[in-house]
């Protein structure tokens, strides 16, 4: 099934998380585990580890899953940045993103 298709049935949440804090995970993850995560996973790190410290904060147990899609080899110069300090958050502006969705095809629902 399709990701999109798990949140549209309400099986899954959204949650945006801001760069520096799925680093943050990433290299908490590369310390415990022994595996360099890709940048794309950091976010569902972060997102597990947050849902893991509201679980341990409320002493509520819950099994939580995330995907780990790759390992962060070639994104090795992204952990250097963050390491570095150079890296920073951005939220990208609103009307940039209403603009872009105006380029969208348009696509019939069947």
């Amino acid at each position: 099934m399709l990701v999109s298709q798990l949140y549209k049935e309400g099986l899954l949440e959204a949650v945006a998380v801001p760069q520096l804090a799925t680093f943050e995970a990433g290299v908490l993850f590369a310390q415990t585990e022994g595996i360099i995560p890709a940048p794309e996973s950091n976010h569902a790190i972060r997102a597990a580890v947050d849902e893991a410290l509201r679980c341990k904060e409320r002493g509520e147990e819950k099994t939580i899953f995330f995907n780990l899609s790759g390992h962060g080899h070639f994104d090795m110069a992204s952990y250097d940045k963050y390491l570095a300090g150079d890296l920073e958050d951005f939220d990208y502006p609103q009307d940039a993103i209403e603009e872009a969705l105006q380029h969208l095809p348009k696509v019939d629902l069947i």
